[in-house]
């Protein structure tokens, strides 16, 4: 299976695409456990592309030992980007796709997007905020908006499994000064690992929340933040969703503490 613009097919018209592709020239970002990723240029523009050449039986049935889903190539991307790009969720902007053969361990795919350029990552964009607070208002608009994306996911039943606030893009095209609180845009990115169904089970949605408390912890966000989170999250009133779901944010916070005392053990 192959889907990429005509343009493009034509380009490489009589050769073997996917020996074209898997030896593209670029700056390297990603290049280990079969999944490489690239940045390209075509005709002038920039794109990404992730390339995965098939991870293995051995890796398969480690993962299903542990009870989790292989990932097997790039077609989790490729969906998740069209299911986000279908409910509203600014994330990459997909170009092609394309799979080759049928064993599971040894398939060869590949994802392209186009770069999402002016932006920075959240992470890059917090790091200084516990020592120089920001705009109370920019605080407020991007949690808001990331509570936002949050609850969408989570209620049209996908989950991220890296949801952490380094996969969030926020769009810095007129300046951070400039940027209007109302019409903030923030892409949400790395979705290889992601999983649809028709529902989000309860356990991954807290790993997804709890990897976003995990990884603002040293960001300097107040309990007035958290608690701003919470009921948009949850899109219901604050004591509603504390009394309603006080199990889930229980969990939510014992497992992003625990993981952010594993990391920083010994520090």
């Amino acid at each position: 299976m192959i889907s990429l613009p005509d343009q493009w097919l034509n380009h490489w018209k009589g050769k073997d695409l996917f020996e074209e592709l898997f030896f593209l020239k670029g700056k390297v970002y990603r290049d280990q456990d079969c999944r490489k990723t690239l940045r390209f240029i075509f005709n002038h523009k920039p794109y990404f592309i992730k390339l995965h050449s098939g991870i293995g039986w051995k890796e398969i049935i480690k993962n299903l030992m542990q009870l989790k889903f292989p990932v097997t190539g790039a077609q989790n991307e490729w969906l998740a980007i069209k299911r986000l790009t279908n409910l509203g969720v600014n994330t990459m902007c997909l170009v092609g796709y394309g799979k080759k053969g049928i064993n599971p361990a040894k398939i060869k795919s590949f994802v392209i997007t186009k770069e999402i350029s002016n932006t920075v990552s959240l992470e890059e964009l917090c790091a200084g905020w516990r020592s120089f607070p920001p705009d109370y208002s920019l605080k407020r608009a991007i949690i808001t908006k990331v509570a936002k994306i949050a609850g969408t996911i989570h209620a049209n039943g996908l989950n991220h499994r890296d949801f952490y606030i380094c996969h969030f893009l926020l769009d810095i095209s007129d300046g951070i000064e400039n940027i209007d609180r109302k019409k903030l845009r923030l892409y949400l990115i790395d979705l290889h690992r992601a999983q649809i169904r028709r529902q989000t089970p309860v356990r991954w949605r807290v790993k997804d929340i709890a990897g976003l408390y995990f990884s603002s912890r040293d960001a300097g966000l107040t309990k007035r933040d958290l608690l701003r989170f919470a009921r948009v999250y949850s899109n219901t009133a604050l004591k509603t969703t504390l009394s309603k779901d006080k199990k889930f944010w229980k969990k939510v916070i014992t497992r992003g503490d625990s993981l952010y005392a594993k990391i920083h053990k010994g520090t």
